[in-house]
């Protein structure tokens, strides 16, 4: 089998020579640590693991359409002292960074948010201009002459979106106005938040639209929104049913009639009470099932049944703990992998306390779990 077969086998609960062997990628800080434990890659890159013979990834490729504002914010150094320094993001967020930590433009640390490019509804309309869908940059250079009839070809599954996702609601409201001011609005500025959430919709649909006219048919579509933290969603499931489903709905019924075959939700954290509504909008994957979150694979097929498949589920800080447990902790997703609508992987990037060695284990003992081999 091809690699676009397997994975739709996978997704349908259909026979296969094996289950798809994803990952996502590593920190920075890890591709440092791996080469210095001798890794022989001179350019490690999110898509890196396809480029190592020994793990033998699927591959999977990018649709690199720009669902971001254009023209961007200037990134600017406001402000520097000592350690720290505020920075104007190119998405309009000013925040406190750490100057030490940083790797090829990844930083070790999170940073404090300090202002955002929306308290008001007169903020929102001023952004709108930066969200025109018809920016010639945002489509990928020449793949109207070039890109069509290879995709048309492909035998690997082909994926809508710049960096593998566009931008959720949630998420995107969170970066226009901050989780707390967000967290606010929903109760104070009702009619600017279904403002927001319907532009999100129109203008997802429309940036996508001239891909679809030109017979393009993605095989699935992430959807980036980062609602959760670690013990819940970060708004309420009855908030969610008034102001982001409907739109869910209707973004979802555009992309599938438009030959979108899957619709997958990346959040991490813990999602589960608003799963239902994921359902309920024609979501058919959810990714990555933080551990940390309680977000565990097994339970979550008992609740939600085939209708919901899983990606991720792998703990990362259990490979950084050494081969025993990796081996046990692997064993706990034999009767997923047989079931079918499971794609196992790290659940998010692979950080740099885990050792090469460790990695190269858990790759070993994970083909043998995506062969239904016992170990």
């Amino acid at each position: 089998m091809n690699a676009l077969d397997r994975f739709h086998a996978s997704m349908t609960y259909a026979p296969a020579d094996r289950v798809p062997n994803h990952e996502v990628g590593v920190w920075v800080q890890t591709k440092w640590r791996w080469r210095d434990e001798g890794l022989a890659i001179d350019d490690l890159h999110w898509d890196w693991f396809v480029g190592e013979p020994r793990w033998d990834l699927d591959p999977r490729e990018y649709i690199d359409v720009r669902f971001d504002m254009i023209p961007p914010f200037e990134e600017r150094v406001l402000e520097r002292d000592g350690d720290t320094e505020i920075i104007q993001r190119s998405n309009g967020v000013v925040s406190r960074a750490l100057v030490t930590g940083v790797a090829e433009g990844m930083r070790a640390s999170m940073d404090e948010y300090l202002r955002f490019p929306v308290t008001t509804p007169q903020d929102f309309h001023s952004l709108k201009h930066r969200y025109r869908p018809s920016s010639p940059s945002r489509y990928p250079a020449y793949w109207d002459q070039f890109l069509l009839e290879g995709w048309s070809r492909r035998q690997h599954p082909l994926i809508l979106g710049r960096n593998c996702s566009t931008f959720g609601y949630y998420w995107r409201a969170r970066e226009w106005m901050g989780t707390e001011n967000l967290s606010y609005a929903w109760y104070d500025e009702p009619a600017m938040i279904e403002e927001m959430m319907e532009f999100i919709t129109d203008f997802t649909i429309e940036t996508s639209r001239p891909l679809f006219e030109r017979g393009v048919k993605p095989d699935y579509i992430f959807i980036n929104e980062d609602l959760s933290m670690k013990n819940g969603p970060l708004l309420s499931p009855d908030m969610y049913r008034r102001f982001i489903l409907p739109e869910m709905k209707r973004l979802v019924a555009f992309l599938k009639s438009s030959g979108v075959r899957w619709v997958i939700v990346d959040t991490d954290g813990n999602c589960e009470l608003v799963i239902p509504h994921f359902l309920e909008a024609g979501v058919d994957a959810i990714w990555p099932m933080e551990r940390a979150s309680a977000m565990e694979p097994l339970a979550l097929r008992r609740r939600f049944g085939r209708d919901l498949r899983l990606w991720g589920g792998v703990d990362k800080r259990v490979l950084a703990q050494g081969p025993a447990l990796i081996d046990t902790h692997l064993r706990e997703f034999q009767s997923l992998i047989a079931e079918g609508g499971f794609i196992p992987s790290v659940d998010h990037l692979v950080p740099p306390d885990i050792p090469l060695a460790h990695f190269e284990h858990y790759m070993e003992r994970k083909h043998r779990l995506l062969r239904g081999e016992p170990f």
